[in-house]
């Protein structure tokens, strides 16, 4: 019985190229494992989070200290000199005095401001994300690049220009929408949504730009064969997959306008129906910061929002941190 020798079937030079770059890509994936779970890495890791942590913890003992120790002690002294106190934060949030600041009216105004700042950027960058990465129109990467370099301008450059834009146009609009409908405010959030949308827009764009490009094109080819149109593709195939990415720069996004100043100091006028928590904290200090220890509490009472944000996010926050590291 004669025996028949295999036949060498020709492959692609494409797919040869392709399972290179994957083997190649697999050992700098295993490489770098290897490298970020090592002992020196863990133990570096360690040390950092230490360092991190420590002033962060002396910060939460120092508010429950009486006013006195902590202007006159450290708060690593608590066990020579221990005492402990609910004032700092029964004053920081209920105190009647207005020379006391309260925090608690304050929350509304500052989540009135971070939700719609963080919805309108991930709308409108998902939606230009997917629009460079999978539709083809003259200029595109001319435009994508521009869109990237408006990284680079400092915010400080836009705030004069964009403030009499708004005092131009969007006041006097806002009072004539006040006096069709008296129950809108003539004073509202809308001038601090249009900044932090307008400045969280290149970065949103870029990083949500790198995610859905990566999706693989067989699915997006294989959507179109079956007629979808790129509103269908957008909703029902990109915004599923790039769930991690936009969780992630919502987290990023959501954390910098809840913790900005400037920015909502300057587009909001500063009155009481608008001002953010931050406006407060830095007033809670006083005329000539002789209450700072109010700080204390008032810094904790504002790390309660961010932090329940963070951990009902944080499941997405690694993946979306990876967004457009791997292919397929």
């Amino acid at each position: 019985m004669s025996s028949v020798a295999p036949v060498d079937l020709p492959i692609d030079d494409e797919r040869k190229e392709d399972a290179f770059e994957e083997a190649a890509e697999g050992t700098r994936t295993a490489r770098a494992k290897r490298r970020l779970t090592s002992r020196w890495a863990t133990l570096a890791a360690l040390i950092i989070a230490v360092l991190w942590t420590i002033p962060t913890f002396g910060l939460f003992v120092s508010s429950f200290r009486p006013a006195e120790l902590i202007q006159t002690t450290g708060w690593w002294t608590i066990f020579q000199n221990p005492g402990f106190t609910l004032d700092n934060y029964q004053d920081v949030l209920f105190s009647p005095s207005m020379s006391s600041p309260q925090l608690g009216a304050y929350f509304v105004n500052s989540l009135a401001i971070a939700i719609p700042a963080t919805i309108f950027p991930l709308v409108l960058a998902s939606m230009a994300a997917y629009a460079f990465a999978w539709i083809k129109f003259p200029g595109a990467n001319t435009l994508f690049i521009f869109v990237f370099a408006l990284q680079i301008v400092p915010l400080q450059m836009a705030l004069v220009p964009l403030l009499q834009t708004f005092s131009f146009w969007l006041r006097p609009g806002q009072a004539w929408l006040h006096d069709v409908i008296p129950i809108i405010p003539e004073q509202n959030y809308l001038p601090v949504w249009i900044a932090h949308t307008i400045f969280a827009l290149p970065l949103a764009i870029f990083l949500l730009h790198n995610f859905i490009s990566e999706i693989p094109r067989d699915v997006i080819e294989a959507s179109r064969v079956d007629g979808a149109s790129h509103a269908q593709i957008f909703f029902r195939i990109i915004l599923p997959l790039a769930t991690p990415a936009i969780a992630s720069f919502a987290i990023f996004q959501f954390l910098w306008v809840w913790n900005d100043l400037l920015v909502a100091l300057i587009f909001s006028g500063g009155t009481q129906d608008v001002a953010p928590l931050t406006q407060r904290l830095a007033e809670m200090v006083g005329s000539r910061g002789q209450d700072w220890q109010r700080l204390t509490a008032g810094a904790f009472v504002s790390l309660v929002v961010p932090l329940v944000v963070f951990f009902s996010l944080q499941r997405f926050f690694v993946r979306g941190l990876l967004a457009g590291s791997t292919k397929g």
